[in-house]
């Protein structure tokens, strides 16, 4: 039998979820955390330089790794947003604090969530994140003339 998570009061937006999402990585909250994802068995999570994660229990599994032993350092920056018809894409880049050789160190991952608005409210059904570099990224990058 399938475990319900408890469910937060109906998230109003996108972006509630996020700061749910958000906050219950920083407190290390592996509950709070499943209760911002849809409850969909085709939910999707992709964490940096990791392969695809499929399912509610593949998904739960994956973050009870990473937050077995508490909360992350990590906080949104350079949020871009675009909703339409039930589906919000946000695109951002994540400073996350790190223990480096030398000390405490920041790394930056670029990120992209999707959410659906369901019955239950606004869910997260899509994390894919992708190694950054040591320093931020700027917030507009031009694209080359030529791309091929």
């Amino acid at each position: 039998m399938r475990q319900r998570v408890p469910r937060p009061a109906l998230p109003a937006s996108a972006e509630d979820v996020e700061a749910q999402y958000y906050d219950a990585l920083q407190q290390g909250d592996l509950a709070r955390l499943m209760a911002v994802w849809a409850d969909d068995e085709e939910i999707v999570c992709v964490h940096p330089g990791g392969l695809r994660v499929i399912g509610a229990a593949a998904v739960r599994a994956s973050y009870g790794a990473m937050l077995a032993e508490g909360g992350l350092a990590i906080a949104p920056e350079q949020v871009h947003r675009l909703q339409s018809l039930g589906v919000a894409v946000h695109h951002l880049v994540e400073r996350v604090q790190v223990a480096g050789e030398q000390g405490p160190a920041q790394a930056f991952v670029t990120v992209t969530h999707v959410f659906v608005q369901t019955a239950q409210g606004w869910r997260l059904v899509a994390h894919h994140a992708s190694p950054g570099r040591g320093e931020p990224p700027p917030a507009v990058q031009e694209w080359p003339a030529t791309v091929h």
